[in-house]
């Protein structure tokens, strides 16, 4: 009796233990973003670094990531963004093509959500915690490479609602060093420790409408010719790079610009949005298929989400009754279909609709959602598919090469760029 009652519990365990495996064994997969859905901002990996190399035609390139070490041993990181990702630059929208190589970056990643098709070197999915050796330390090489927010320094800090309180200023010579602190507008408890970051006669200086020179705000008294001052936490916005330290120092950035009030950022960030207006109009606004109701003789109506990060004016671009055009592309939003331009083969028709969504969209996602139909549907506008938008009142221009795919040549690699342009160091 003992022996029966031993194996019938014995089986009820394990049979549990059979059916409850595969759902722990789901909960323990790694989070990869997946088609048609946007990842949420806080499940993404953050890290920063230096902007070292970009192949803006393909959407990526590679960082230096700052870890705990000696930062000029760091090997280039490769990354890509996310069809959905988002650049910033000046407190603006922004393309890769757009930012400086040298300027330190902050970055939210994912894991690819494809490692096949991946643009960039997969790596194991703990690498972030691994160390690279006592010289550079750990979390250099996440694995999550794949991004959704790509954004410098003043980008970041307007996001978040923070500023660079200035502490103390040394100057020699119209080059120095600076000690600042990344705080909250409204003070309070430091989000980090001071930091110490050097400045030249190159660095800009931007108040109001004006450009400063060093030696201008020594000549007015704001900075001193040499020595230390006290700078009282004034509050500015900094453009950060990075360039080689004498001295044995391991990591030391530099401040490639000041911007000393408002007024100054906000010119800056008007000056890079309207850059960023003319490259969307220009290429086409990216959007996602999330549903084709298929008609007669190749007709059908098609819905999809128009990507986030534009300037408000594009979208509104975007009107019920208007014509438009809608192309396939790559998930490095590489035109598809027309060696004659991206209108070539695109779909025509009128937009039926126009949806915004309740509430905050997540990061990446307009909360804008399109109706357009055509009467020719072509291969690639399928739901989860990316795909890019023209309102009929944008300019029709040509893309130049390297930015679509000919239909007729295009081979696997052109089409799915593989990760062997990355040295290996």
């Amino acid at each position: 009796m003992n022996l029966l009652r031993f194996s019938r519990s014995t089986a009820i365990a394990c049979l549990g233990a059979f059916l409850f495996a595969p759902i722990a064994a789901a909960q323990e997969e790694p989070f990869r973003p997946q088609a048609g859905k946007f990842p949420l901002l806080e499940k993404a990996h953050a890290y920063r670094g230096e902007l070292v190399f970009v192949d803006h035609a393909n959407r990526r390139g590679s960082i230096r990531v700052e870890g705990a070490g000696m930062f000029y041993r760091n090997d280039p990181h490769p990354f890509a963004m996310l069809p959905y990702g988002i650049v910033c630059y000046h407190g603006a929208p922004a393309d890769l093509r757009d930012i400086p190589l040298g300027t330190v970056l902050h970055v939210r990643g994912f894991l690819p959500p494809d490692p096949k098709l991946s643009s960039v070197p997969v790596l194991p999915v703990d690498n972030k915690v691994k160390d690279a050796n006592h010289n550079r330390g750990a979390g250099i090489f996440p694995a999550e490479n794949h991004v959704l927010l790509l954004e410098d320094e003043p980008s970041h800090c307007r996001r978040e609602g923070k500023v660079w309180k200035l502490q103390e200023i040394e100057i020699q010579n119209n080059q120095g060093m600076i000690v600042a602190r990344r705080e909250t507008h409204e003070g309070g408890e430091a989000e980090t420790q001071a930091e110490t970051m050097t400045f030249d006669a190159a660095t800009r200086i931007w108040r109001g409408r004006e450009r400063l020179a060093v030696e201008e705000l020594i000549a007015d008294g704001s900075w001193p010719a040499s020595g230390k001052k006290n700078l009282d936490g004034q509050p500015v916005l900094l453009g950060i790079s990075w360039k080689p330290t004498p001295g044995g120092v391991f990591t030391r950035f530099h401040i490639s610009d000041i911007w000393l009030d408002e007024t100054a950022i906000q010119r800056a960030a008007a000056n890079q949005t309207e850059t960023h207006k003319a490259f969307i109009r220009s290429r086409w606004m990216p959007a996602w298929v999330d549903a084709v109701e298929y008609g007669k003789f190749g007709s059908a109506k098609v819905t999809a989400t128009l990507f986030g990060g534009m300037d408000e004016s594009l979208y509104a671009d975007f009107k019920v009754g208007d014509g438009a055009l809608m192309n396939a592309v790559e998930n490095n939003l590489k035109h598809t279909h027309g060696a004659y331009g991206p209108a070539h083969m695109a779909c025509k028709g009128p937009i039926l609709d126009v949806v915004r969504q309740d509430g905050e969209p997540p990061l990446g996602s307009s909360g804008i959602q399109i109706q357009f139909e055509t009467d020719l549907i072509i291969e690639g506008i399928r739901p989860g598919r990316v795909v890019r938008v023209r309102p009929a009142s944008w300019p029709q221009v040509n893309v130049p090469r390297e930015e679509y795919l000919n239909i007729g040549s295009a081979n696997s690699e052109e089409r799915f760029p593989t990760p062997a342009i990355f040295p290996k160091y």
